[in-house]
């Protein structure tokens, strides 16, 4: 694995992108009328943005799958960020949707866990063309090992319920849950306990 720099936001970016256009949770957060979804590379960018200059958004090996964490203490993105991220959605996304996207912001802020010092898995995602391999949990793998070492706990908002128990094989446990931005999609928020 290598640690993202300036140079691979576009193409990290294009694999959130492609990777989260189906998620039960984000593609129906981002679903449009018309079914466009190039909005969705400028909603992922500005993530990728915010974490890259802290160091710690990784490329596998074959650079398929990416994955983006966020230090102890550390944010997503700069409030100039957040602000751009607003706008994005108020872009591209009708009234409701608008509505329905910051209300799930506030959930995905709410239930986030503060009281220990962890790292957290923000985005993890892989190419579609290399769905199934296992390239993401192995990226992730070799994560937890150097936070392990570290002493450091994770976190992580699952939105697919099909990817819970390849956390749960990572050593994460489901600790809460909270709906998507439609009824029925359920986010779930898993721990991993520092070693």
């Amino acid at each position: 694995m290598r640690i993202a720099v300036p140079a691979d936001i576009d193409a990290v970016t294009e694999i959130i992108a492609l990777a989260f256009a189906d998620d039960p949770v984000w593609g129906t957060a981002l679903g449009r009328p018309d079914g466009a979804i190039t909005h969705h590379r400028a909603y992922w960018r500005l993530f990728v943005e915010g974490a890259v200059p802290q160091g710690m958004v990784f490329r596998g090996d074959d650079d398929a799958a990416v994955a983006v964490w966020i230090p102890p203490g550390g944010e997503e993105m700069s409030d100039d960020q957040v602000e751009e991220l607003r706008q994005v959605v108020r872009d591209n996304l009708e009234p409701g949707a608008q509505e329905a996207m910051f209300a799930l912001w506030d959930r995905f802020d709410t239930n986030h866990p503060r009281a220990e010092p962890h790292v957290y898995l923000s985005l993890l995602a892989t190419h579609p063309d290399s769905r199934g391999h296992g390239i993401a949990q192995a990226l992730v793998r070799q994560n937890l090992a150097d936070f392990d070492r570290q002493g450091l706990a994770a976190y992580l908002e699952s939105t697919n319920p099909a990817n819970d128990h390849r956390y749960e094989r990572l050593g994460f446990s489901k600790i809460g849950e909270f709906e998507g931005a439609a009824p029925g999609s359920i986010v779930s928020t898993m721990w991993r306990a520092a070693p």
